[in-house]
């Protein structure tokens, strides 16, 4: 779990201690004097968790003044009968910012629409996993981790209005009502709007937790509806703000040359005179790793940057840094995983995988291989750094846990955390890239030109220094073997991933432990099969790591189900059938399997001829990242020796849903991704240097070559999953198996475009 790798406490648990939700809400509106300088409107009702109260206004100014706060809140109700929202989750497209103001706006019975929702800054108080002990925007927990929490908040919020509103009218709670942004009393046909009960209830208590009642899921007015996105209207019509459109009085820009191979060092500057004689130049400063030009305006930072010559200095290989050898290729390498003979430490066994094989009737082998892969996020990295006259620093930068920067930037700078702003704009993509990666954030170059300019600057890395920074999913070769019995089912499975696993990568060492990132997919699966052992055979990357959509499940369930076909075909047994025999008794993934076949018309696998003459053939698929499951079929042909997926059909079970119009878009571009990676996505070296450097030379999923995506969501009722990454993973297996049965030949490398095919 990707969460592990960032949290100096308790990770996370199981069942509902994992989803425990923070503290009781909190009226901060009893300490309306510490909001006025929060940007908080006059009048408001503002409630957050966890902030210490102070004595109530009631006890009179003897009491003691709390400390002013800079993070009033998650919920501010407004005299005008709007709502702001803080969300402690980014919103970089996957709809977040929409899901939260659903939950709230659902138990405070307020239209979403008229929710104002912003990333809150770093702060403790917006800590709301796993019991307020952290929180992060990534690994799908968004929603699921903070719905009972923002459900509590909006109920808390609708008590307090309705105590209000009781009181106005001089009439009992209990028989008042609420409609939409307004409490009613329907005896008498009065009725007051939120906006108007405000400022009465900031003197109201929350009520205590056991005195909420939540909404029965069978009178949800929003939830579960495809309430239409909240932030549609900025990013249509070009007003929504991005990291890299941050502005501040007097600021500079910056852009840098980073070291042509990670671990280099800037020696001299063989032209800087030159180049600082270019138009627009300011200064030019040599930093950690890169030489950086800063200029009033990007364009002349960047082509000054691009002039500069640098004299790159090799200190060699240290343990300290990721060092990349000037000889380094991906496909010496990918030769090199490949002719690793060891058995790996074990992450999973169960029966006697020894005697299954030894005993076998038929045994069945295969070496498979995935690529690196970019993030290729829309968003180049960028990071605007202030130093303010009080010693604060406030820093602007696409991030997925304002928190884990906060304390980098406290140890880089030496600066105590709540001196450190951070500010989250929306996410120009992000699939993992905005984690806190050594060597591949631009807040260091920022931080370091700010200081030694004495102004703001902003540094933007060109899309060319990104590709040479940005930290990828990491390669793997993955070797499987699996035992049959007379009958042609499959009763051992033995796998060894030689790889080294994204969390590894990042820590730049091998932990204590597997890191679980690396084999999930491979691991905890809920086939049928009584005997077997998975391991890791840990092999250091010279690249820089990082989480990717998916994490391992992204590749590793493209190696399981791929061969699980291939066991299918040497036991002589349909794959679909196959894949049912081995869930019998789960009803959960049984159901949803049958779900994706129904929903693709009916299981056939080909090939056949298509109504347009093509060849084509289907192919089946399933996976279970992320506390949800998903299964897919993909038909696919072959034109000019290349793979072209005409249709994908993908049944989710996410336990349950809050907006199915979010999650059927998460499933389309899921499956966009998913087929990026099988057919055309790679990043490759040579001579210790990424080839492709920008979009010109880096495929990634063509408008032409995407598939129509056939969506059916099925809520089960288990426990609540993620939707952002589990529709990816089932989806290049279920491409891979369609071509092997239309080509005759099996797929073990990725992307598909590396080879030429025949139908």
């Amino acid at each position: 779990m990707m969460a592990r790798i960032f949290l100096d406490g308790p990770a996370n648990g199981s069942g509902d201690e994992r989803f425990a939700a923070p503290a009781q809400p909190v009226n901060l509106s009893r300490r309306r004097f510490l909001l006025g300088s929060a940007g908080v409107a006059t009048g408001a009702l503002v409630l957050g968790f966890g902030i210490p109260v102070g004595p109530a206004r009631a006890q009179g100014p003897a009491a003691p003044a709390p400390k002013a706060l800079d993070v009033p809140a998650f919920l501010e109700i407004r005299p005008d009968n709007t709502v702001r929202f803080l969300s402690p989750f980014m919103e970089g497209g996957q709809g977040a910012f929409t899901a939260m103001a659903q939950i709230v706006g659902e138990e405070l019975d307020m239209d979403p629409a008229v929710f104002e929702v912003e990333a809150a800054p770093a702060g403790k108080v917006f800590q709301v996993m796993f019991g307020g002990t952290m929180r992060i925007t990534g690994g799908s927990m968004s929603v699921r981790t903070s719905y009972d929490t923002m459900r509590r908040l909006g109920a808390s919020a609708r008590a307090m209005l309705i105590s209000a509103a009781a009181k106005r009218l001089g009439v009992g709670a209990d028989t008042l009502t609420t409609e939409p942004g307004k409490v009613i009393h329907t005896a008498s046909g009065r009725s007051l709007s939120y906006g108007e009960l405000a400022e009465g209830a900031l003197d109201m208590g929350v009520p205590e937790a056991g005195r909420i009642s939540l909404k029965d899921p069978k009178n949800f007015r929003w939830i579960g509806k495809p309430v239409a996105r909240i932030d549609m209207h900025a990013k249509s019509t070009g007003q929504a703000m991005y990291a890299i459109d941050s502005q501040v009085e007097n600021m500079l820009q910056a852009a840098v040359q980073h070291a042509p191979r990670l671990g280099l060092q800037p020696g001299a500057i063989r032209n800087e005179a030159a180049v600082k004689a270019m138009p627009g130049v300011h200064s030019v400063h040599t930093l950690d790793g890169a030489v950086a030009v800063v200029a009033p305006y990007w364009w002349h930072a960047r082509q000054a940057a691009d002039a500069l010559d640098v004299d790159w200095q090799d200190p060699g290989e240290s343990a300290d840094v990721r060092y990349m050898p000037a000889d380094f290729a991906t496909d010496a390498f990918t030769q090199h995983l490949s002719s690793q003979t060891g058995r790996g430490e074990e992450a999973e066994s169960a029966g006697d995988s020894a005697a299954a094989f030894a005993s076998a009737a038929k045994v069945v082998e295969g070496e498979f291989t995935s690529q690196y892969l970019h993030h290729a996020q829309l968003e180049p990295p960028s990071t605007l750094a202030r130093f303010n006259a009080d010693g604060s620093l406030d820093l602007w930068m696409p991030n997925q846990g304002p928190e884990i920067f906060q304390a980098a930037i406290a140890a880089k700078t030496g600066l105590a955390p709540e001196k450190i702003n951070i500010h989250s704009p929306l996410l120009g993509g992000f699939f993992g890239r905005h984690f806190q990666y050594t060597w591949g954030n631009p807040y260091p170059h920022a931080i370091a030109l700010a200081k030694a300019t004495g102004r703001p600057v902003k540094v933007i890395w060109s899309r060319e220094e990104e590709f040479l920074r940005d930290p990828m999913r990491p390669m793997a070769v993955v070797k499987f073997k699996g035992a049959l019995d007379a009958d042609g089912w499959p009763v051992g499975l033995d796998v060894v991933s030689v790889c080294e696993g994204p969390g590894e990568g990042i820590a730049n060492k091998r932990g204590e432990k597997l890191d679980e990132s690396a084999l999930e997919g491979i691991t905890a699966k809920s086939y049928a099969i009584p005997n077997r052992r998975i391991a890791q055979l840990f092999v250091k990357n010279p690249t820089t790591l990082a989480y990717w959509r998916s994490v391992g499940n992204s590749m590793n369930d493209f190696f399981y189900e791929s061969f699980l076909d291939e066991m299918a075909d040497a036991g002589g047994k349909d794959p679909y059938a196959l894949r049912l025999k081995l869930l019998e008794g789960n009803k959960r993934l049984t159901t949803l399997l049958k779900a994706a076949v129904e929903l693709s018309g009916g299981w056939k696998r080909g090939p056949f001829t298509a109504a347009d003459g093509t060849r084509r053939a289907r192919g089946i698929a399933m996976a279970s990242p992320f506390g949800s499951e998903a299964a897919a079929v993909a038909e696919v042909s072959i034109q000019d020796g290349q793979v072209v997926v005409h249709d994908v059909w993908e049944a989710i079970d996410p336990g349950s849903i809050v907006n199915p119009a979010i999650v059927e878009a998460q499933v389309n571009s899921a499956v966009a991704l998913g087929l990026s990676q099988v057919l055309v996505e790679g990043a490759e070296y040579e001579a210790g240097m990424p080839v492709a450097r920008n979009f010109d030379a880096y495929q990634i999923l063509r408008p032409e070559q995407m598939a129509r995506v056939h969506v059916k969501i099925v809520e089960s009722g288990a426990e609540m999953g993620g939707i952002g990454e589990p529709p990816l993973p089932a989806i290049p297996p279920a491409v891979a198996n369609a071509v092997s049965v239309l080509t005759g030949k099996r797929v073990r490398v990725m992307p598909l475009s590396k080879e030429s095919f025949e139908a």
